[in-house]
């Protein structure tokens, strides 16, 4: 067992190993102490090398005559005990006693104290620090712990050989984050620091999106005066760490903190059979190290197979091990201290020559600390041994530094330079934060502003081993100071996990993950990292697992049929190769020849009465006006551009105002003729072809006005309608100004109203000749046609859009010329023997053979409008996907 009794009889032999004996009053007396203050309990073995490295150290800088030539350093070693009560008692100890303790009075002047090194933690130094701020003697600390709690101790004698404890915390974070673990347990040691611990992750922990699956405190130590409740304690914690399904667990705290857990598991499951059917991985902080006491010695690692620990860095220095190797029982004659730690490190004892107890494990002298599993001692350098040595040099350095300051102003006036034999430790504290050098392993060693050490943390992997023993391995790197992105690297492919896993990365998650196509929802009374799954609404995907809200695909694509991905659309417009565009295409010029053959047959017809009798001259513009209706619908198809934009609803719009002014001409001139032929009437000079365009100029030239109106304002202009249809791109003409469109389409709409009110009235006049009959039942296709038009239109998207466009012009135009010209070609081919003045006569007045068949037309026409304007939606919904 280690001696924790550390004391004078504790110096002496270490000074000897050093050449350095206290009892010596010559020169070479040690002019400058560092007192080394550690958490050193008599079953910590492990902590020895802690020990070794203050000693090393030692060795090489009073070796070394560039540094302190002419000085040596001296050293004393205390114990800590885990105590309050003996930190103050040691502290003063140290300050004041010499043969009595006297607080306040030196009574020894031959120990001059420069600096300590400690404690291990943070209870501790902050103890140390309640009474050497008092005397500003300079305390150097090895542990970790975060600033928070060095601000609130209000102390200025600090410096800490260790980064920020804050940064382990983003460490953890960003640890969590890159193996997308959201689910985790906390344990932590029941004290202050746990408590600001457990403030600080599970704040972290929420902003990034994780939770803790469960919280549990682990105190100091189980009381062991009260068996059942410290067995209540441990079980707690091994419940809290086997019936909760997260995978991972953050654990803060020290050696004692995960010798409790070891306990913890072993006496609910002593022959370790449960354990390694369940997986966990620990994360652990820089304080926690893995040590074995007492019965632990025995215990294996195999439950924390594949933990991650985040450990100080640290490097070996040359000549470390050979130094450690070099130790033997004969170093532990005349000290009981080293005597304690290899009897209990190797379980073996010394032959007391007192006493002649026969023992049976003697120490044979053949033992070698390498042999030792790592739970007993470590013979690479652990970080907290890399931070004694730091931490003894930089003393070293400080001295050097004041050394050199003093040998630069000899020249001074008396008293002006500092001396060492002379020195206070407060006068130690400029020099010291400034110090800067490198250590044997080539590392730069600097303090902050804050008094603390630059640098970052190793993450390391534990491998367990056969023998009760474990390795690490350096898996990745935290170092704050790296400002190229390059903070935090982990190689995974490193990485062992506990054999529960198969060596796949573990999950942690509260439920499972919400699949692509889905969208998290939060469940009631749970925490958030707690949620159901939601497939997305109608238009959004998520392509990633996890995700909070769906989203909208670009414009130019749409949701697949998972919603967990965006198709481009495809770019489409009413084209003539097409089964659609070639029909109407068909048909536009099927309509156009018919209207020309009609044009053709009354041209060669002319002189023949019934072609007369009609205004031949008004009958060729309209015939004309309705061949050009026809073709004008070619514009609405093909590939929209710049100028069939600009040119087809101005040409639909001109041309058909011309062909309803035709027929309100043709119309009016029916009436007039019938009113002119009663004597004395005024109107008889109205009646000829002088006023032929007296209504088709000024009514087309209203509308071509209109039309450039329109054209100079907000003309049309190619455009890509994205949401009209949901899995295409409609190329299409923008109007530019509806409103003018519109206009367009109620001037015409005018004239159609006029005229067919005009025909109506004058359907009954006597005359032989009379077209009103037919003209009116042409008017009233007509404006059932643009009727039915506009709703359909408004409802109507796409391609679609433009097809009812076209299907309006061809059936009010076939209208036209089906109503007004059919009956007459019906005589002029058919019936040429009617076609003569008599005869038309007494045709009119037995039968209106025409007239029924003008009104069987109107109502196919009608009939099939009507159809058109329920089922172009329905074609539309049904391409789009939807129901209607």
């Amino acid at each position: 067992m280690v001696q924790t009794n550390l004391k004078e009889e504790v110096i002496s032999p270490l000074h000897k190993e050093l050449n350095l004996d206290p009892s010596n009053e010559n020169n070479c007396s040690p002019v400058a102490n560092i007192s080394f203050l550690d958490n050193v309990l008599d079953v910590l073995t492990k902590f020895y090398q802690h020990v070794l490295a203050l000693v090393f150290a030692i060795k090489e800088i009073n070796e070394d005559p560039k540094i302190l030539p002419n000085i040596s350093l001296g050293f004393h070693i205390y114990d800590s005990y885990y105590d309050v009560r003996m930190t103050y008692r040691t502290m003063l100890d140290l300050l004041f006693k010499s043969h009595k303790f006297v607080p306040n009075y030196k009574c020894e002047f031959k120990k001059t104290l420069i600096g300590i090194i400690g404690g291990l933690g943070s209870d501790t130094s902050f103890h140390m620090t309640d009474i050497l701020s008092l005397y500003k003697i300079p305390q150097i600390t090895y542990g970790s712990f975060a600033s928070e709690e060095i601000e609130a101790t209000q102390a200025s004698s600090i410096y800490r050989m260790v980064p920020n404890e804050a940064y382990q915390y983003m460490g953890i974070i960003h640890l969590l984050q890159y193996f997308r673990w959201t689910w985790v347990g906390l344990l932590v040691v029941d004290d202050d620091s746990g408590e600001h611990f457990l403030k600080t992750m599970e704040s972290l922990l929420s902003q990034n999106g994780m939770c803790s699956a469960v919280t549990r405190r682990i105190t100091q130590q189980a009381p062991m005066d009260n068996i059942s409740e410290g067995y209540a304690i441990l079980s707690r914690v091994y419940i809290a760490v086997t019936d909760v399904k997260a995978s991972i667990f953050i654990m803060y705290g020290d050696s004692l903190t995960i010798s409790l857990l070891r306990t913890a598991i072993f006496l609910r499951d002593p022959e370790n059979r449960e354990n390694v059917s369940y997986g966990k991985v620990w994360i652990m902080t820089t304080q926690i190290d893995f040590v074995s006491t007492g019965l632990e010695r025995n215990w294996d690692f195999q439950q924390f197979q594949g933990a991650i620990t985040f450990s100080i860095h640290s490097k070996d220095f040359p000549g470390f091990k050979e130094f450690i190797h070099t130790k033997a029982p004969q170093w532990t004659q005349g000290n009981d201290f080293f005597k304690d730690f290899w009897e209990q490190a190797f379980d073996c004892f010394f032959p007391d020559p007192i006493t002649s107890v026969i023992v049976d494990e003697l120490c044979t002298g053949a033992e070698k600390l390498e042999s030792l599993s790592a739970g007993l001692f470590e013979v690479h350098m652990t970080g907290h041994s890399y931070g004694i040595y730091n931490a003894v040099y930089a003393l070293a350095h400080a001295l050097h530094a004041v050394s050199l300051s003093q040998a630069k102003h000899r020249a001074m006036v008396r008293g002006g330079s500092i001396a060492l034999q002379s020195l206070q430790p407060w006068q130690l504290h400029v020099f010291l934060q400034s110090v800067s050098f490198n250590n044997s392993a080539k590392e730069t060693v600097s303090f902050n502003d804050n008094r603390v050490l630059e640098g970052g943390f190793d993450i390391m992997n534990i491998v367990t081993l056969l023998n009760n023993s474990f390795q690490k391995v350096k898996i990745g790197r935290l170092d704050p100071s790296d400002n190229r992105g390059n903070g935090f690297i982990i190689n995974e492919d490193m990485i062992v996990w506990h054999r529960h896993f198969n060596q796949v990365i573990p999950v942690s998650v509260c439920n499972e993950c919400c699949q692509p196509g889905n969208q998290k929802r939060r469940k009631e009374g749970e925490k958030f990292c707690c949620y159901d799954c939601d497939p997305c609404p109608v238009g959004k995907i998520s392509n990633q697992t996890d995700m909070k809200d769906c989203f909208k695909c670009p414009e130019d694509h749409y949701p697949n049929k998972y919603r967990n991905g965006c198709i481009p659309k495809t770019i489409h417009f009413l084209s003539y190769q097409e089964p659609l565009g070639i029909s109407l295409a068909s048909a536009a010029v099927s309509f156009c020849l018919i209207t020309a053959l009609v044009l053709g047959t009354f041209i060669r017809h002319r002189d023949t009465p019934i072609v007369r009798a009609n205004n031949w001259d008004l009958t060729y513009i309209l015939l004309i006006s309705l061949m050009l209706c026809f073709l004008s619908s070619l514009l609405f198809l093909g590939q929209p551009g710049k100028v069939t934009c600009l040119l087809r609803q101005p040409t639909f719009g001109i041309i058909f105002s011309v062909a309803v002014s035709c027929v309100l001409e043709k119309t009016t001139i029916v009436s007039l003729a019938f009113r002119a032929t009663k004597p004395g009437s005024r109107l008889s000079k109205w009646v000829g072809k002088r006023p032929a365009y007296c209504i088709v100029l000024p009514c087309s030239l209203v509308q071509a006005s209109i039309c450039t109106l329109w054209l100079t304002t907000s003309p049309s202009f190619p455009d890509l309608d994205m949401h009209s249809v949901t899995d295409e791109i409609i190329l299409q003409c923008n109007e530019g100004s509806v409103t003018m469109f519109y206009c367009i389409l109620a001037y015409m709409g005018f004239l159609a109203i006029v005229s067919f009110i005009v025909a109506f009235q004058a359907r009954k006049l006597p005359n032989s000749f009379n077209e009103a009959k037919f003209i009116t039942f042409s008017m009233l296709v007509f404006c059932i046609v643009w009727i039915c038009f506009i709703p359909t239109y408004l409802s109507t998207r796409g391609k679609y859009l433009v097809a009812v466009e076209i299907f309006s012009i061809l059936f009010s135009s076939a209208g036209l010329l089906g109503c007004i010209f059919v009956p007459k070609c019906y005589i002029i081919l058919l019936r040429p023997e009617l076609n003569t003045k008599k005869q038309l006569i007494i045709h009119y007045l037995k039968k209106n053979h025409f007239l029924h068949l003008s009104i069987i037309l109107l109502c196919i026409l009608s009939t099939d409008l009507v159809a058109l304007s329920s089922t172009v939606p329905k074609l539309q919904a049904k391409e789009n996907g939807s129901d209607l």
